[in-house]
């Protein structure tokens, strides 16, 4: 699990931001755009709506995928 969580988070934008666009996150899964949108629409990924943009905070994200508490123990 750990080498999991390290690897997911080398893998994230590395400037710092607190959310991820869309593409972003399909990239990420290596899932396709309209599969992010629809897990969005059925509420099955947390996300937040800025005017017209869609974005998924990281720390929602982690959470999600179930890497919050290896992150929490390992600080």
């Amino acid at each position: 699990m750990e080498e999991l969580r390290a690897q997911f988070l080398s893998s994230l934008p590395s400037n710092g931001r607190m959310t991820l666009s869309i593409d972003e996150v399909a990239n990420l899964l290596c899932i396709g755009r309209s599969s992010v949108y629809e897990a969005v629409r059925r509420g099955q990924l947390p996300s937040r709506r800025l005017g017209r943009r869609l974005l998924i905070p990281v720390p929602a994200l982690l959470g999600w995928l179930g890497l919050v508490d290896s992150i929490a123990s390992a600080n």
